[in-house]
């Protein structure tokens, strides 16, 4: 923000710092900004680098500067990761779990979170049942691996049959079970000492900002929050909209970029999403909250993150001033 000042009012105030002990001058100038803003981490999702090696992945990403990565099993020594679904866990033993987070540690790379995204809206309630202990495993995965956090959708089901007249994610009775889902594993999350995050996304059951804050309201659990993903609701929310509804859940924000009126997701800077007012709004509101480049491989993480450094360091200099 600017303040017009008048000449006179700036005559003075330089007479009167003039007037000042030399030492007093200097301890004014080399105390630091007592109320900088801190700009939020940047950190990368690991899905897109699908040909690399763990150790490989973490050692380019260290060269780079990039601290922090949220951790999906797609790396070539870890194959495990499957969306809306299940992966088969039976060889991921506690010590194979170490060494897939030493890869990361021993570079100087810190495990933001892990990603599950399995399929928690299923109607058939055994497959509910089976998703769930899968979730639960994930969560042994996480502890084993130091891992605080894991993400997830709700989920996405779409019958073989003709779409009924109220579509399966938005039913009264679909509600009431996700609903009940979620209280089961805010109880298995607590069990573990872990955190899920649920993450938004228009054409989903957490189709909107305030939906999701309904939810997570109804859940009613220390142990669910939110991951904020922008580009998922462009389509139906402002980004003024999003932080009003979930600010006070959001742990973590992915920032990618989606095209209006396109279902494919892009990487930072290469969509319609005002990436200058999201930076605003991160530093002001979640700066705790690391943001986390998705969409993005060995190819274009950088420009993406370049981008993302740009609208941040724009931020932070109108935060502070």
């Amino acid at each position: 923000m600017t303040h017009s000042i008048h000449r006179r009012h700036f005559l003075a105030a330089s007479a009167a710092a003039a007037a000042l002990p030399l030492s007093a001058q200097r301890s004014k100038a080399s105390e630091p900004a007592a109320d900088k803003v801190p700009a939020p981490k940047i950190g990368v999702a690991t899905l897109g680098f699908g040909t690399y090696t763990n150790a490989r992945l973490a050692g380019e990403l260290a060269s780079e500067g990039i601290g922090i990565v949220q951790l999906f099993l797609n790396q070539t020594d870890s194959r495990y990761w499957k969306y809306n679904g299940r992966s088969d866990l039976v060889d991921l033993t506690e010590a194979r779990c170490r060494s897939i987070a030493d890869a990361y540690r021993s570079a100087g790379i810190s495990i933001h979170s892990l990603g599950v995204y399995t399929n928690l809206i299923h109607p058939d309630a055994e497959e509910r049942k089976a998703n769930l202990e899968y979730f639960e495993a994930m969560m042994g995965v996480a502890v084993a691996m130091d891992v605080g956090m894991l993400i997830t959708e709700a989920g996405h089901y779409h019958s073989d049959q003709p779409e009924p007249p109220v579509p399966h994610h938005f039913q009264e009775e679909v509600w009431n079970t996700m609903v009940t889902t979620g209280k089961e594993l805010a109880r298995r999350a607590e069990a573990h000492g872990r955190t899920v995050l649920f993450e938004p996304f228009f054409r989903g059951f957490l189709a909107s900002a305030k939906r999701t804050r309904l939810f997570l309201e109804a859940v009613d659990s220390p142990r669910i929050r939110a991951l904020l993903d922008p580009a998922n609701l462009l389509e139906v929310n402002d980004l003024d909209e999003m932080f009003d509804q979930l600010q006070p859940w959001i742990e973590c924000l992915h920032a990618k970029d989606r095209k209006l009126h396109v279902d494919r997701g892009v990487p930072a800077g290469q969509g319609d999403l005002d990436y200058a007012r999201f930076a605003e709004l991160a530093v002001q509101r979640t700066p705790h909250a690391p943001l986390i480049l998705e969409y993005v491989g060995p190819n274009d993480y950088r420009q993406a993150r370049q981008h993302l450094e740009n609208a941040l360091h724009q931020a932070s200099r109108r935060a502070d001033s």
